[in-house]
């Protein structure tokens, strides 16, 4: 991949800063925990403490975010020097759409990106969508970080995320949090079946799958969780479709030897075939 090789040389011309940035991996919710406060919902307290712990710790200059709800043919960056909010969701009560996370973007990074990749292509019209904003509204609650958003390129191989996102590496020295935001857990498709009878439980095999994949981030196995359709029974049935899974692959590409995994959230998720384990990944 000559065009990311050249990344990784532009990047390398940037301020180095003494401390690494972490990398994280998150879930953002369902669209029914959007107007739940912190002190309602376990897991978004989590990025509350979380996000709280970062500012204190790290000199963050911008953050990028990698969507599983912004997936394209080919690879996009939002250029937008204020992000547009996007309710990508549909048929929620007037309340769902009136919460506001006003962010500024970070132009200036998302043009570099373009003039060294060309196949990236640049947009503003694009913003923070549903994998985004709610997210950061408990994470970032004051909206005081730049964000921007690289869309996810859905008919590239998951090998290929997981490449992309080792060749970012070094922009984790230069004051950039990236943040994959996803669900190691999301079958759409068996949620409306559930929700359609009115059981809004678990199915029950949540929670096996659940342990197979902390096992495997904890352990790096990561060809086998880059082969996650079929690594285990169940991979399939946990993530039919790549969207939500993938981001996943964009955080563990970017970790390095010294950095240690912490799981910040892993509470058992109240809904069927969906995940809210979250993690992070730090050395310092």
């Amino acid at each position: 991949m000559e065009t990311l090789n050249n990344f990784k040389n532009f990047t390398d011309t940037l301020a180095v800063q003494s401390v690494r940035m972490p990398v994280l991996f998150t879930s953002h919710g369902s669209p029914m925990d959007i107007p739940l406060s912190k002190e309602e919902k376990p897991f978004w307290n989590s990025l509350f403490e979380l996000g709280k712990n970062l500012q204190h710790k790290y000199e963050i200059k911008a953050a990028l975010i990698v969507s599983a709800h912004w997936c394209t043919q080919g690879t996009f960056v939002n250029i937008s020097p204020q992000q547009t909010q996007i309710y990508d969701y549909y048929g929620f009560p007037d309340e769902y759409y009136q919460v506001k996370y006003q962010a500024a973007g970070a132009p200036d990074i998302a043009r570099e990106i373009k003039r060294i990749i060309p196949f990236v292509t640049e947009t503003p019209e694009w913003g923070l969508d549903h994998g985004a904003w709610p997210m950061l509204m408990h994470l970032f609650p004051n909206a005081d970080i730049p964000v921007f958003q690289m869309s996810i390129d859905y008919h590239a191989a998951p090998e290929y995320h997981f490449q992309l996102g080792r060749q970012l590496k070094s922009l984790r020295d230069k004051g950039v949090l990236i943040i994959g935001s996803g669900s190691l857990i999301h079958n759409l498709s068996l949620v409306r079946q559930r929700f359609a009878t009115g059981d809004m439980t678990p199915f029950g095999w949540e929670a096996e799958y659940d342990h197979w994949i902390k096992k495997e981030i904890d352990q790096r196995n990561f060809d086998s969780i880059i082969n996650y359709g079929t690594s285990h029974a169940l991979g399939k049935l946990a993530a039919p479709t790549p969207d939500h899974f993938v981001p996943v692959l964009y955080s563990l590409g970017l970790m390095a030897n010294k950095d240690e995994v912490r799981h910040f959230y892993e509470g058992a998720a109240k809904l069927p075939a969906f995940s809210e384990r979250s993690f992070i990944m730090e050395g310092n």
